[in-house]
């Protein structure tokens, strides 16, 4: 009987609207035109066996759960298809370098004339890998030099020791994380880690020490979650120019947290999205676990993008947030909301508006952001289909507020205080996207709504980061 090769495709993304995997996505193999070939694509066939071969040191128990539909594929196609769907759950567990699927006809003494054998070859990560990066955050970049344990227990563990040296920042933490067999999306990490910043527009230099401990899980189509952290701050002035606020909040405090967040995106793409949406809400809870430090905070993040003609696309979004002191003694300055820069409130300089002391900033309770952008192709397309792809033309109108509220005063209050003074702005660009990992946006800014004691910049203004607003 003739032998019958699938090779899957190239890997999905795991994240997306479109991860379905339909019969006319696969490439129809070559079938020698035999009789009993024929029995194979219009009849019934059951999978007898699946192998996996090329195993170390991974536990067979952890794929089990990985390759289980396969045994319920009704006929040809539907094994293909379902090995395909079992094959990027072996990539996605992050213990493999590569993957291939064999579909051949049973063979022995209990074969079927119908039965299928399907062979998984993997071919598993080193023990230890090391790599070198180069980072883009929000207005800044860094140098990171990591060393991964993939699968170090053999159930899909991954043990990360990462050091990074940036221009704002420098950092190490290490990590450990473990999904659960048969369902990646639930999985615990723990964390120790030490950061080190620094924050100019508040004349701040602040440490961090600490250990959290995590757990992720997906629940209907949301992804959640829930985080335990605790960390010991030490806040010191960046300048000996510091103003007597930043001096009055330097030293050592503890904080440990409880928090939570939701995530719903449908977009497309997380950088430079064409349709779908984002929504975002996390909460924080500090004082009751222990530590000095006890407020509550709730902040969200809406985007909605819609693709128009020309293959323009217009995108809204809105970022709120709100923290709330418990007890008599006021919020941290390193817990604050901050705004303004590329990367929010465009026109202004980097999270230089709302409070402020001698010029340094001391951000606020209560902040919004909202905006408004129509991305369109290059006039006149150059490049288009490659490179002239990646760039894309920006108008943009971006508007919000921070400020500290009154506690005493109530909601209509709050509403108020965050209406008045609106800062704005409004502006042109060019885009680039890098990848999915980030982007980077060139402006001719025009600030509006300023109010006494924001830094604008008025102009040209560059910004590069993850997160846009």
């Amino acid at each position: 009987m003739g032998t019958v090769h699938a090779r899957s495709l190239d890997p999905l993304p795991m994240h997306g609207p479109e991860l379905g995997v339909h019969a006319d996505d696969i490439d129809a193999p070559e079938i020698d035109h035999e009789p009993k070939q024929e029995v194979l694509e219009n009849k019934d066939v059951v999978v007898q066996r699946v192998h996996i071969d090329g195993l170390g040191r991974t536990k067979e128990d952890l794929l089990t759960y990985e390759i289980a539909e396969v045994f319920r594929a009704k006929n040809l196609i539907d094994v293909m298809r379902r090995s395909h769907e079992a094959r990027q759950k072996l990539l996605r567990l992050g213990i493999f370098r590569k993957v291939e699927v064999v579909i051949d006809t049973s063979r022995g003494e209990d074969a079927l004339p119908n039965g299928l054998d399907v062979t998984f070859e993997v071919t598993e990560l080193r023990r230890m890998t090391g790599s070198y990066n180069t980072m883009v955050g929000n207005n800044e970049g860094s140098m990171v030099l990591g060393l991964k344990l993939p699968n170090v227990f053999g159930r899909a563990e991954k043990l990360t020791f990462q050091f990074s040296y940036g221009t704002k920042e420098t950092s190490y933490g290490l990590s450990l994380f473990k999904p659960q067999p048969g369902h990646f999306e639930r999985n615990i990490s723990v964390n120790v880690y030490k950061v080190t910043g620094q924050f100019p527009w508040s004349s701040l230099r602040e440490t961090d020490r600490g250990v959290s401990a995590e757990v992720s899980f997906p629940v209907w189509k949301t992804s959640q979650t829930l985080k335990w952290e605790g960390v010991w701050r030490e806040l010191g002035c960046l300048a000996r120019t510091a103003s007597f606020a930043v001096r009055e909040e330097s030293g050592h405090s503890l904080k440990s947290s409880l928090s939570h967040a939701m995530v719903i995106d449908t977009r497309n793409s997380s950088i430079l999205p064409r349709r779908g949406g984002l929504l975002k809400i996390h909460q924080e809870l500090a004082g009751y676990t222990g530590g000095d430090a006890s407020f509550l905070k709730e902040d969200f993040e809406i985007q909605l993008n819609k693709t128009l003609f020309w293959d323009s696309v217009l995108s809204t979004s809105l970022w709120g947030g709100l923290l709330l002191p418990i007890g008599e003694k006021p919020t941290s300055i390193a817990d604050r909301f901050y705004l303004g820069g590329p990367t929010s409130i465009r026109g202004f300089s980097m999270y230089s508006m709302g409070p402020q002391s001698e010029g340094d900033y001391l951000g606020g309770e209560a902040y919004w952001a909202g905006g408004l952008h129509l991305y369109t192709p290059l006039p006149f397309r150059p490049g288009r289909g490659g490179f002239g792809d990646l760039f894309r033309t920006h108008f943009f109108l971006n508007a919000g507020n921070l400020c500290n509220l009154n506690y005493g005063e109530g909601p209509h209050a709050h509403l108020k205080k965050l209406a008045e003074c609106i800062r704005w702005s409004y502006g042109l660009g060019i885009v680039l996207r890098l990848g999915n990992i980030a982007r980077l946006e060139l402006n001719y800014c025009i600030p509006m709504g300023v109010q006494s004691g924001d830094r604008i910049c008025d102009g040209v203004q560059f910004g590069a980061g993850i997160r846009f607003l």
